[in-house]
């Protein structure tokens, strides 16, 4: 025989998110069959109204379950358009990176010209202060 556990379990998996929604159909079919089989009028509309209370149950959960699908899958666009702009953030931050390392490079080049034209100018000095060569010939 089945334990309570594993039938429990199955009707979880049956049932989905258990909602109970199995358990509302089997009860709609057992007042329609009660409902064919009733013999007074007085007991058929009690059947009636059973009834009528088991569909608006299962239609107030079918509203429920589209209202969380819904949900969900607006949900998912908007996590795709937040995934969208994060990757248009990551472009523009390594585009950053790159024109950074690129000054970096031009800073340093541009110390380079700085330095050899201060060298270029101090023998420049100590050049004029010798004599030219046709002084120096004389």
């Amino acid at each position: 025989g089945f334990s309570s556990d594993e039938v429990i379990r199955k009707r979880l998996l049956i049932d989905g998110d258990g909602a109970g929604d199995d358990r509302r159909i089997n009860l709609l079919v057992k007042s329609f069959i009660k409902w064919c089989n009733s013999g007074s009028q007085e007991e058929g509309y009690l059947q009636y109204q059973r009834m009528l209370s088991t569909l608006s149950q299962c239609e107030f959960s079918m509203g429920k379950t589209l209202l969380v699908y819904d949900m969900n899958l607006r949900e998912m666009e908007n996590y795709e358009k937040i995934y969208k702009d994060i990757g248009k953030h990551e472009k523009i931050i390594a585009a950053a990176h790159e024109k950074i390392s690129e000054c970096k490079k031009q800073i340093l080049q541009a110390k380079r010209i700085r330095k050899n034209r201060q060298e270029y100018d101090a023998l420049a000095k100590v050049i004029q202060h010798h004599p030219d060569r046709h002084e120096t010939l004389k």
